[in-house]
């Protein structure tokens, strides 16, 4: 295992960590790409508001996704982030590539979405529950943006 920078938390607590960060992280990419694919594809009467906050929840998952790699690598592991990794490991269930209505989009991403933000805040009770506050910290501000974002983009769904 490469060198961990941070001393302060045993090796198993470490590589419990490391496994959960990959999980999460696998997850993160995976809807990166399936926000893109809606944001490409997508038809409706919210077109162009949409298809913007998509672009901006599509770099804020990448942003996540770095942060939660490179705790990995601070904790002494590896970040696994190919994507042949994420294609055999993620627990999200496959984006529908047929789609194109914004409604169908809208309701896929916005089930992927809580479906990550569950796995998130399990992950929070793991690091909390493992004495890393750090790492449950990461996946606390994670969580509260995964939120947000499922809420901006499920408001798609209300009738007016």
């Amino acid at each position: 295992m490469p060198t961990a920078f941070v001393e302060n938390l045993d090796r198993s607590v470490r590589d419990d960590m490391i496994e959960e960060l990959n999980a999460r992280l696998v997850e993160a990419l995976d809807l990166v790409l399936a926000v893109k694919h809606a944001h490409w594809n997508i038809k409706g009467p919210s077109f162009i508001g949409i298809h913007l906050l998509l672009d901006e929840v599509a770099q804020r998952m990448r942003d996540h996704a770095d942060t939660m790699a490179e705790r990995c690598v601070i904790l002494g592991g590896q970040a696994k982030g190919t994507v042949q990794v994420v294609a055999k490991e993620t627990s999200l269930e496959a984006y529908p590539p047929e789609i194109g209505r914004q409604a169908e989009h809208v309701e896929a991403l916005k089930e992927r979405l809580m479906a990550f933000g569950k796995s998130v805040r399990e992950s929070i009770a793991s690091a909390d529950d493992a004495g890393d506050e750090d790492t449950a910290d990461i996946f606390t501000a994670v969580s509260r943006a995964v939120d947000k974002d499922a809420w901006f983009i499920g408001a798609h769904l209300e009738k007016v």
